[in-house]
């Protein structure tokens, strides 16, 4: 099947100006200020507004998933996109999402590429990440079957997310791998990456359980 070149672009685009505002304001916090709750506001403000704005322009192209596991989990209860559409999504998205870090790193005159050292590990870190896809999945579903405001939802989810959980809400697989390449405040070291995947993928099967229970129709209308 034909791919479609200007969803890949929304996804691809939207994914790293989302990895560039997430990395890019915690590099700027760790320049104005040593005091790490001053830091999370402001990599929280700046990644909620930019969510909001991303989601709200790209939606209509793409669904503004930005996320593999939006991506997987929408295929599944939607049933409207091919295998072939998944996969350029999650390419997408992988691949937008080191680029956007790579910019963010070029802003603040980090190297390119830079390994981040900052460990994120340990049971109550690593169950975080479930609530928080699942958290994000029923904002995404239940707006949606609410015809809400999904882009404002999804904003506030994540901005308030990155307060209540112990892992600041990553809550999105490429995201977390384009975080590794930014030895800064939003950074996340290879090795922690990929138990974090696995707890958003469990997230995910949690959240789409939890879907098709509430909202028997797909989830949306």
């Amino acid at each position: 099947m034909q791919l479609n070149p200007r969803r890949f672009a929304a996804e691809f685009l939207g994914t790293a100006l989302l990895v560039m505002s997430v990395v890019g304001s915690g590099i700027m916090a760790q320049n104005l200020t040593s005091d790490v709750a001053l830091q999370l506001l402001a990599n929280a403000i700046a990644t909620g507004g930019a969510l909001f704005g991303l989601i709200t322009i790209f939606g209509p192209i793409s669904g503004a998933s930005f996320n593999p596991v939006v991506t997987v989990v929408g295929y599944f209860l939607d049933g409207k996109s091919s295998v072939s559409t998944v996969v350029s999504d999650i390419v997408g998205q992988f691949s937008g999402a080191v680029v956007g870090c790579v910019i963010a790193n070029v802003m603040f005159a980090h190297p390119f590429i830079e390994e981040s050292m900052k460990i994120r590990d340990g049971g109550p870190t690593w169950f975080s990440e479930v609530v928080a896809t699942v958290g994000l999945l029923l904002i995404i579903w239940g707006g949606t079957h609410a015809r809400a405001n999904v882009a404002a939802l999804v904003a506030a989810w994540i901005t308030g997310a990155y307060w209540f959980t112990s892992s600041t809400s990553i809550a999105n697989p490429a995201v977390g791998f384009g975080r590794m390449f930014s030895d800064s405040f939003a950074g996340i070291a290879p090795q922690s990456w990929p138990m974090f995947a696995l707890m958003q993928i469990i997230g995910g099967l949690v959240g789409f359980v939890l879907i098709t229970t509430l909202w028997p129709s797909k989830g949306n209308d």
